[in-house]
């Protein structure tokens, strides 16, 4: 009978999940669509044709715009200084530093990454179509109007 129960036990044991996995924070559609939005938003309001391309950390696009007035070749720019600042956590401003790299490392600035209050790295927004430094400062105002941080705390 005892050697019954142990072999049961044993089974419940091996048949039990194991510890789970911590959920760690995502950039979601509705805070991408948020980033594209505010830096849409803040383009509009200075006169700028901007490209945006937001990226969630694994690289994969979550929301894009090409406002009217933007020439076409920008929102290939936007998209590469998006999805370098996205998988590398880095402004692309600072991997400008960096020299020529691997493929797909964004040489030019406007690729900002996108942290969670707590400082995790979410993802990153690409903007093109300005002058440099008003590409960046686009995405930091649509990082801010969601609620988000373009640096580590």
């Amino acid at each position: 009978m005892r050697k019954g129960w142990a072999t049961m036990l044993a089974m419940l044991a091996l048949a039990a999940p194991g510890a789970a996995q911590t959920a760690r924070p995502m950039l979601d559609y509705a805070s991408a669509a948020q980033i594209r939005d505010g830096c849409v938003a803040w383009a509009s309001e200075r006169k700028l044709a901007v490209a945006v391309a937001v990226f969630d950390e694994r690289g994969t696009l979550l929301a894009f715009a090409l406002m009217d007035g933007a020439a076409s070749a920008v929102g290939g720019y936007a998209q590469w200084k998006g999805r370098s600042a996205a998988t590398i956590h880095e402004a692309s401003a600072v991997t400008a530093e960096w020299g020529r790299g691997p493929p797909g490392l964004a040489t030019w600035e406007g690729g900002t990454p996108v942290f969670s209050t707590g400082g995790a790295a979410l993802g990153g927004v690409g903007v093109s179509g300005a002058e440099s430094a008003e590409d960046a400062a686009c995405g930091r105002a649509g990082i801010a109007a969601a609620g988000l941080r373009d640096a580590k705390p």
